[in-house]
């Protein structure tokens, strides 16, 4: 199952507001989703919360390989979750390196003869 992170359209004809939803790519883009991350107000000027999204759950949904539209992937690189999600995949890139490192020590078995 591909799982996305994107858009769905909802408010009247003309005017409209968008929830930034985890969904399976095969549903519709109204359709079906997992999980509402947040919304998209794209009338409303920039300084009035144009758009919100909960950080958390973005990054666990893009840790989890959820792969954002272009237009989300726009969003989130505004907000500063994109960059934190590259910082932690770096993170994650050097501890699993330093543990690989690590001299692992010698085990040695003890038989016991009866």
């Amino acid at each position: 199952m591909s799982v996305k992170i994107r858009l769905t359209r909802t408010g009247r004809k003309k005017s409209p507001y968008f929830r930034v939803v985890v969904a399976d790519s095969r549903n519709q883009r109204d359709g079906r989703f997992l999980e509402i991350l947040g919304y998209y107000h794209p009338i409303k000027k920039e300084g009035q919360d144009q758009c919100i999204v909960n950080e958390d759950k973005a990054l666990m949904w893009l840790s989890q390989g959820a792969r954002p539209s272009d237009t989300v992937r726009s969003l989130l690189s505004k907000l500063g979750i994109m960059k934190k999600f590259h910082e932690l995949k770096l993170q994650n890139k050097v501890t699993n390196k330093q543990i690989e490192e690590t001299p692992k020590p010698e085990v040695t078995e003890n038989k016991q003869v009866l």
